[in-house]
């Protein structure tokens, strides 16, 4: 797989890192804008843009695509307190401000769907599609037990050894007081009132087998928006990008292929 290209961005006084491949335009200050929508892709908690790797080899292969690592994940600096999922959404907008980032299409997984939420909405006017990848606090699973429970089950039942490698090995960089920190703030994140003030296309996307983002979950949220879309990639669980990357960009791409108004 190809390397990817780093660098660190630092804004609200929060540093994460941004990353990219080889060929697709290095997200600089000065940069001039783009000539199309890029794809930026969000992790979940406690892990970083490792297991967006595949997804984002396969997406960049035709269009800019960067991923980032969020303040606190991936070996990143811990910020001093407890973040909100609004402030990490304002990191988010504000760090591809600050690269000259100012049109695309957010890709969040698991919590990165709550993260993407809050981005799309602190800056409406740079998000073109929204892509909400297993998302979450499904509302069968509403305590931690329920969620720590479907999360274990997917990675023993539906997830495979290299997936299971990289989550638990970012968990461990993550380190459990951060993630113990920050998952509160991902049971109590309004996840489908917050979307519904989204204007723009919406793609709910699951694995088939996902117990974590169930299918109900996953209709409902898609029908809290005005343009919103339901696809199910077909034997897969929570980490479908992982598992099958070409067919989980397929989708984005012709969602976005889809709603993209012709001029």
């Amino acid at each position: 797989m190809t390397a990817l290209l780093s660098a660190d961005v630092e804004v609200l006084g929060l540093t994460g890192r941004i990353l990219w491949t080889e060929g697709t335009p290095a997200p600089e200050p000065d940069a001039g804008p783009m000539s199309e929508p890029a794809y930026i892709l969000i992790h979940g908690i406690g892990v970083s843009h490792r297991y967006l790797a595949r997804l984002h080899a396969v997406l960049a292969a035709s269009a800019p695509t960067y991923s980032l690592d969020l303040p606190g994940f991936a070996g990143t600096p811990k910020p001093g307190r407890q973040l909100s999922v609004e402030e990490y959404g304002a990191f988010i907008a504000e760090a591809l401000k600050s690269r000259g980032i100012d049109s695309y299409v957010l890709v969040g997984h698991s919590m990165g769907v709550q993260f993407a939420i809050e981005a799309a909405l602190h800056a409406p006017e740079q998000l073109r599609q929204l892509v909400l990848m297993g998302p979450v606090v499904d509302s069968r699973h509403k305590n931690v037990w329920r969620q720590s429970l479907a999360l274990t089950l997917d990675g023993i039942l539906r997830e495979s050894p290299t997936s299971n490698l990289i989550v638990m090995s970012d968990y461990l960089r993550c380190g459990p007081r951060w993630y113990l920190t920050e998952l509160p703030v991902m049971m109590k994140y309004p996840t489908e009132k917050r979307l519904a003030g989204v204007q723009v296309p919406v793609l709910v996307l699951r694995g088939s087998r996902d117990h974590v983002a169930g299918p109900e979950w996953s209709l409902r949220l898609s029908r809290a928006v005005a343009q919103g879309r339901l696809v199910e990639i077909p034997g897969v669980g929570h980490v479908a990008q992982h598992m099958r990357p070409k067919a989980v960009a397929d989708a984005i791409r012709s969602f976005v292929t889809a709603t993209t108004p012709h001029r």
